[in-house]
């Protein structure tokens, strides 16, 4: 099962799978075609996982971009 949703860099989807006890979300984003999944109890809150999903697709976007990139050094 998929479904989309507005988030503050665009459009997001977001993808369910039940795998046992587990369930896996899935946050792709359309543009890049960039996946990130995170895994947690069947019985997990669908939009908590959601939620966890795209922070992490934001993440490693942001890393794709350089903007994850720690300043530093001496």
């Amino acid at each position: 099962m998929a479904s989309s949703g507005k988030t503050g860099g665009g459009e997001v989807y977001v993808e369910f799978v039940v795998q046992g006890g587990f369930m896996k979300a899935t946050a792709i984003d359309p543009t890049t075609g960039t996946e990130a999944s995170v895994m947690g109890p069947s019985g997990a809150a669908r939009a908590a996982l959601a939620d966890a999903a795209v922070r992490k697709l934001r993440y490693v976007l942001g890393k794709k971009d350089g903007l994850g990139k720690k300043s530093g050094g001496t």
